[in-house]
């Protein structure tokens, strides 16, 4: 013991191997991994495998310092609002091979400075969420959906950075125009053709039908309105023709006596 009671350094104690073998695995359970997945850390990166797994919503206890997330395979079918808000470091996302068909507006928020890829290929998305993945600004695949090819997909794709290795598979299921079902959506559209286009036109004719219809009404009423001012002047002129007439007498009216 030195003096003042302070143990020198060489007294102190040092952990030993054991020791640090428990230390780093407590550690490791405060990074809780979810439940049948795997969680390997590679050089400080944390990857959290989920793939084929059965689930049908996003795990609740992802680590938070992942920087890759697999849920590709499973049966998720919707993506609710803030589902990775708390993973910031998460580079790479794979959803593909799933249910989705809803996507929440705020569902990819907390991602949009760190993400690099977005792999939504091989769902059930009919039309594409701008609100959430507009702020990404990872490459978003997105191949292998049917995707209804309309003005707000169209509207939607100038605003997404999609993945160029997959974006010529992105093919119209269903579109406002026929000619183009089943086609690439990519190849469609540098053809030159606007769905915009397309839905602008039909609402002029909506316009113009309505507005006929207004005019018709308004004619009728005005047909109406006359032969019904023509039928009660010829009741009238009728009326006047069955009163009985007053003779006039031809002699002078003789002054009183």
């Amino acid at each position: 013991m030195g003096p003042m009671g302070k143990q020198s350094p060489s007294s102190l104690p040092v952990p030993t191997g054991g020791s640090c073998l428990l230390l780093l695995f407590c550690l490791r359970l405060g990074a809780s991994c979810p439940q049948s997945c795997q969680c390997p850390d590679h050089a400080g990166a944390v990857a959290v495998h989920c793939s084929g797994r059965g689930l049908q919503e996003i795990p609740k206890d992802i680590p938070t310092d992942a920087v890759l997330l697999k849920l590709d395979a499973n049966k998720i079918a919707r993506i609710p609002n803030g589902a990775f808000q708390h993973l910031n470091q998460l580079r790479e996302l794979d959803l593909s091979q799933n249910a989705i068909e809803t996507i929440g507006p705020a569902a990819f928020s907390g991602l949009a400075g760190g993400l690099r890829l977005l792999d939504l290929s091989h769902n059930r998305i009919r039309r594409i969420p701008k609100d959430a993945l507009g702020k990404l600004s990872a490459k978003i695949r997105l191949s292998h959906n049917p995707l209804h090819c309309e003005c707000a997909l169209q509207e939607a794709l100038w605003e997404l950075k999609l993945d160029p290795d997959s974006v010529d598979e992105i093919a119209c299921h269903t579109s406002v125009q026929e000619e183009y079902v089943g086609k690439p959506l990519i190849q469609a559209l540098d053809s030159g053709v606007s769905f915009c286009s397309v839905h602008h036109k039909t609402t002029d004719v909506a316009m113009l039908v309505t507005m006929f219809g207004w005019f018709a009404m308004v004619i009728t009423y005005v047909v109406y309105y006359v032969r019904q001012n023509q039928e009660d002047a010829r009741r009238h002129l009728e009326y006047l023709k069955s009163l009985p007439s007053t003779p006039v007498s031809k002699d002078p009216i003789s002054p009183a006596p």
